[in-house]
């Protein structure tokens, strides 16, 4: 749970709370304990989630209802913020290098 939340940035009580409001996409095994471990479609869906609501500023019904009526859309769009994240930090290493 922490560590996924640390790639998010994200609180861990923000993603334990989206994983349960979100059960029908978030599905995350459990081990012997009870700690929650999470495949990588879930965390990718996390990311959508996340997305969803600080981007697009959607209440967590309208990141619900956008999931299920346009999942592929939301998937590529967060695939490409990513892309240009990377982009952009390899630009700066390239900078200070120089």
């Amino acid at each position: 749970m922490g560590e996924v939340a640390q790639e998010l940035g994200e609180n861990p009580s923000a993603v334990r709370y989206w994983s349960n409001y979100f059960e029908q996409f978030v599905k995350p095994q459990r081990n012997a304990k009870g700690n929650r471990l999470y495949h990588p479609e879930d965390i990718e869906t996390l990311r959508q989630i996340q997305y969803l609501l600080k981007n697009q500023g959607l209440t967590l019904e309208g990141a619900r209802q956008r999931l299920k009526e346009d999942h592929r859309t939301v998937e590529r769009r967060v695939q490409v913020l990513d892309m240009l994240r990377q982009i952009r930090e390899d630009l700066i290493q390239v900078r200070k290098s120089l």
